[in-house]
């Protein structure tokens, strides 16, 4: 990975209550962390030797799309032109699921077309990413 020329950003569901959005981002960065543990730097010491752990090495834009702006990005996100891209998704689905086993069983059966999506988090190429989301706003 090269910190230059890559970047990573996440997409949420403008709509969502905030709790919500919340525990999106969160689902979606440790999954990302999971996915890319190049991208967390080193643990650090304070001033005193106190130990903190690595943090992401860039920042990570958070978007904003309307659940109809992201199901169309993670149906580019299928395609080979982004095949490269790493991509994790959240899903109404596994939302509602109480259970990893549950959630795999469910997304088994259903089909592509049926999930909404509440957020996606998108790292790699960073003209690729930007082409895919430059045009996006922040969320505030």
């Amino acid at each position: 990975m090269h910190i230059e020329t890559e970047k990573c950003v996440m997409i949420l569901d403008e709509n969502l209550p905030r709790g919500i959005i919340a525990n999106a981002a969160a689902i979606l960065g440790i999954t990302m962390g999971k996915k890319k543990p190049e991208i967390v730097g080193i643990d650090v010491a304070d001033r005193e030797g106190n130990q903190h752990s690595g943090i992401i090495q860039f920042p990570v834009p958070i978007l904003k799309g309307t659940a109809e702006t992201l199901k169309q990005i993670r149906g580019k996100l299928f395609s080979k032109e982004y095949a490269d891209l790493t991509v994790v998704d959240f899903t109404d689905l596994a939302r509602g699921c109480k259970t990893y086993k549950m959630f795999t069983e469910k997304m088994a059966v259903c089909a592509e077309k049926n999930l909404s999506y509440l957020g996606i988090a998108v790292c790699g190429d960073k003209k690729k990413v930007n082409a895919l989301t430059g045009n996006m706003p922040l969320l505030r």
